[in-house]
């Protein structure tokens, strides 16, 4: 039994996607430090129980909890403030190609509410320097390769201490070689700093590789520890 705190714990949640019910009496639970895989074929629901989690789809019924926050109770207005207790790593990235790499950053933690220019300074070469960009801060994004790219997003997610990453196919558009830089890369964070991750992906070649726990979509469910064979 995993004595950790829970960062997530979903309890007879039904997941709507506008009035359509995409997802089922959905009971999940996320400890700090685990790192989670949610697979499922397109149009499954991956993407509605992220979109869930991170407050882009309202909790309609069931139970819900990230963090402290009370999925069934979250407004417009502080989803903001839930989202500043999450890392969010997208496939594509979703930087700011106009600016370099510390005005990405350094964008984020202003909209976070951060003001002090010296301890946004010292944050960003921080979590640059986790990821593996240590002097990289006045690269331009669209000068950098797609295994850059993605550690720059990841850097962002880690921006404000998460205790929870969610991060949607973060290896879909990379090779083999980077995709793997990647995986250790996430593995390491969750490990050494107790960040849960869960982690949307159709890689299976992946999950065999860097194994842990697999969530499954199928059939408007949820399907817990479930295997990439089901």
């Amino acid at each position: 039994m995993n004595k950790q705190p829970l960062v997530v714990e979903l309890k007879d949640a039904q997941i709507y996607q506008g009035n359509s019910l995409i997802l089922k009496d959905v009971n999940l639970r996320v400890h700090k430090g685990e790192f989670v895989y949610l697979i499922g074929k397109t149009g499954t629901g991956k993407s509605s129980l992220l979109k869930t989690l991170y407050g882009n789809i309202p909790l309609k019924q069931g139970e819900g909890y990230v963090g402290n926050f009370d999925l069934s109770q979250l407004t417009w207005k502080n989803v903001p403030f839930l989202r500043r207790n999450l890392g969010i790593v997208f496939q594509d990235f979703q930087l700011l190609t106009d600016r370099n790499v510390y005005e990405n950053l350094s964008f984020v933690l202003k909209a976070t509410g951060w003001k002090d220019e010296e301890k946004m300074k010292e944050k960003i070469h921080s979590v640059l320097n986790k990821v593996g960009l240590k002097g990289k801060e006045n690269s331009m994004t669209y000068e950098m390769s797609g295994g850059e790219q993605q550690r720059v997003d990841i850097a962002r997610a880690l921006l404000n201490n998460p205790k929870l990453i969610l991060a949607d196919e973060p290896t879909g558009n990379l090779d083999p070689d980077t995709a793997d830089e990647i995986m250790y890369l996430l593995h390491s964070i969750c490990k050494d700093f107790g960040t849960a991750i869960v982690m949307a992906t159709h890689d299976y070649l992946i999950i065999r590789k860097f194994t842990s726990r697999v969530v499954r979509t199928k059939g408007g469910e949820v399907l817990d520890n479930a295997s990439i064979l089901d």
